[in-house]
């Protein structure tokens, strides 16, 4: 899916946007909270996290995850300890999103993958993860996440599925070194074919996939709106052939009150079909990059916006 939370979010953003400098949780980042914009987690018992770069969560006390989007270049990694302070304040672990953008750097996607699979990088995972390591929250990171999304968004995906593997690898291990108590999150979207990059059991604590829904392009494309389960389920289905916990690391869906209205009463609910499902994390803030057949950028806020 989107920094901690965050002042941004490279991978929607892309590596050139304005705020590159610090890490905030929403309620840091100048954004003032005032009466009536407070949202709250969708009805249901599946543990609910957000990504929320203007605190719309800041006071919902069923929110157990924080969701952080973190380039590995160029911030101020200082930044991560408010995160930390704000998750602990509100009782909630924190999943870090490291993407690999070189910040004020061009790095080709070649030229980033042999970088990282010489250990030019391993100094850079080193940083981060050293200071993610000293954090009082209990922290999952997730590196290089969609390597399996083919649009183009992302200079490590789609490489070759054994490099991409070696470099995942490779990161947790450089990782684990100094963070020994963090956990790992293989996150691919859920295409077919992701099985391919599964870099093994031994590197993978949880699988993490992501999971939108857009009433329009979804009529476009399909001839009729999805729901929740129908959007997830393929991708459950890949992912829970790894035995381990499943986690939509992000959701998003806008439509009309109806679709909303659908996706927000079944994000949560638990459902026999997706018995390994153990939580999903809503990715609250608009979309930036264009999705496909001109149907511009969704604003995922809508569908946070409900509880409001």
């Amino acid at each position: 899916m989107k920094t901690f939370q965050s002042s941004i979010h490279p991978s929607r953003a892309g590596p050139h946007n304005w705020r590159t400098r610090f890490v905030f949780p929403g309620a840091l980042i100048g954004f003032a909270l005032v009466a009536g914009s407070a949202f709250a987690a969708p009805p249901g018992t599946v543990p609910f996290g957000v990504y929320d770069p203007h605190g719309s969560f800041d006071q919902d006390t069923d929110v157990s995850i924080e969701h952080i989007f973190l380039p590995w270049d160029g911030v101020d990694l200082s930044s991560l300890h408010a995160a930390d302070a704000y998750a602990r304040q509100r009782n909630r672990a924190l999943l870090v999103t490291v993407e690999p953008w070189i910040w004020g750097a061009a790095e080709t996607s070649d030229g980033l993958r042999s970088n990282i699979l010489s250990g030019r990088h391993d100094a850079t995972m080193r940083s981060v993860c050293s200071t993610l390591g000293r954090l009082q929250s209990p922290v999952t990171v997730r590196w290089a996440q969609e390597m399996d999304n083919p649009n183009g968004h992302f200079p490590w995906a789609m490489w070759r599925p054994a490099d991409y593997v070696e470099a995942y690898t490779r990161m947790v291990g450089v990782c684990r070194s100094v963070a020994p108590d963090a956990q790992f999150m293989w996150s691919p979207v859920g295409h077919a074919g992701m099985a391919a990059y599964y870099p093994g059991d031994d590197v993978v604590d949880v699988i993490g996939l992501s999971v939108f829904g857009a009433q329009d392009y979804e009529i476009a494309r399909y001839g009729n709106f999805q729901g929740f389960a129908q959007v997830l389920g393929p991708r459950y289905e890949r992912a829970v052939t790894f035995a381990k916990p499943i986690i939509v690391a992000e959701l998003g869906y806008v439509g009309n009150a109806a679709y909303l209205a659908d996706w927000h009463n079944a994000v949560r609910k638990p459902h026999g079909r997706f018995s390994e499902l153990m939580a999903v994390i809503y990715f609250n803030r608009e979309e930036v990059f264009p999705w496909p057949d001109n149907f511009g950028l969704p604003d995922w806020r809508q569908g946070a916006s409900l509880s409001n």
